[in-house]
């Protein structure tokens, strides 16, 4: 059995480090256009407020993902429309949307989030991973309002970098962690929204004591989300009673075939027929 963990552990770390290699290699196209990203980043001014957003005081706010597909679960909702169930998604009640826009292993695209942003007044996160500059300029022109983070997938140097650059261009940043060292790293970087991923990266198994393992490390003038995992009214407890700001949901939504009624089970429980 150790052994096999070994080699589970070695396949999914390989598995991070391809994701990673590819995303480096497919920005490459970004290259030749940087000055002009960069330029037309600093002219947007249209920001919705995505911190603002999720931050409700006593009440618990919901991020929902228009996901399709990923690693470790496969196909979630490869025929569903993007724009249409975003809509949803804020009919239902979401605060903020994150959008998938990775399309090898997530089998999303950029051009779903600028569709949605036509559609939908909610703020948007682009759910993706961020390894040049580039990309963060590219997030702005899209219409991100805000991009995410990886700790773990980012070295010292380009984590501070990417995040201050998204910062000066106006941009909200989630900044994600799994574990203590790398809650550090975000704490050092001065991150004001810190996403706890409840799944392990070297395993791909999610577990939602993670949260409670970290929540209580974040300042209280920190944004808190908890993301991955959440399936459950009880799950949603969990989270609030740790004192998280906003929960990010994307698998359950997905699979759901009543949207607006899974998010009403998620904050307050299934309705009883009278």
């Amino acid at each position: 059995k150790v052994k096999n963990v070994r080699i589970l552990r070695k396949t999914t770390l390989n598995k991070l480090e391809e994701i990673i290699a590819y995303k480096k290699n497919e920005a490459e196209r970004l290259r030749e256009h940087s000055q002009n990203l960069k330029k037309m980043a600093f002219s947007r001014d249209d920001f919705r407020d995505f911190r603002a957003s999720i931050l409700r005081n006593e009440e618990i706010s919901l991020i929902a993902e228009v996901k399709k597909a990923s690693p470790s679960a496969g196909d979630i909702a490869t025929d569903v429309d993007p724009v249409i169930q975003a809509c949803q998604y804020a009919e239902g009640g979401a605060h903020a949307l994150s959008i998938l826009t990775d399309e090898k292993f997530f089998k999303g695209s950029l051009s779903y989030l600028r569709d949605i942003r036509k559609q939908v007044e909610l703020p948007l996160l682009r759910k993706d991973f961020i390894v040049t500059s580039d990309q963060v300029y590219e997030s702005v022109v899209a219409g991100a309002d805000a991009i995410l983070l990886i700790v773990a997938a980012l070295n010292e140097h380009d984590l501070g970098d990417f995040y201050q650059r998204a910062r000066d261009a106006q941009m909200d940043v989630l900044v994600e962690v799994h574990n203590l060292s790398e809650m550090d790293r975000a704490l050092d970087l001065g991150a004001d929204i810190i996403g706890i991923n409840n799944r392990d990266l070297t395993t791909f198994e999610v577990n939602i004591q993670t949260t409670a393992d970290l929540a209580q490390e974040i300042p209280c003038d920190c944004v808190a989300v908890s993301e991955s995992g959440i399936r459950t009214r009880a799950d949603v407890l969990l989270c609030k009673n740790e004192g998280i700001n906003a929960i990010l949901v994307g698998e359950t939504l997905m699979r759901s075939e009543n949207v607006a009624g899974t998010i009403q089970e998620l904050f307050y429980g299934p309705r009883c027929c009278s």
